[in-house]
């Protein structure tokens, strides 16, 4: 069972280029962090910062690259430890249900 959101069907137009990469150095909040997500991977203005909508956006709203590399994600894994488990589960999830898009950390 997902604790962060429910999948909804898509049919994407397009894959983006392969691979796409966000650099996370400095990000050491939750609400940073989803910030980053909203404004480089194009989510909708009404996104927030919960896992639930990330996980509808990169399943359902937007079009997600072929490869998301996250790189420099140490200091927020330490700044945010239970938030950083549940991104590590979101990128097994997604894995799963996404493949062969996938979501990594660089």
């Amino acid at each position: 069972m997902r604790l962060y959101g429910v999948r909804i069907a898509c049919c994407p137009l397009f894959t983006p280029p392969l691979p796409m990469t966000l650099d996370l150095t400095g990000i050491q909040t939750k609400a940073a962090l989803h910030q980053l997500f909203k404004e480089k991977l194009g989510f909708e203005d009404w996104y927030g910062p919960s896992w639930d909508a990330f996980w509808d956006s990169i399943v359902a709203i937007v079009e997600m690259p072929q490869e998301l590399v996250l790189t420099n994600w140490e200091e927020f894994a330490r700044c945010c430890p239970r938030d950083m488990a549940i991104l590590r589960q979101v990128i097994e999830d997604y894995e799963q249900e996404m493949r062969p898009k996938r979501i990594v950390l660089g």
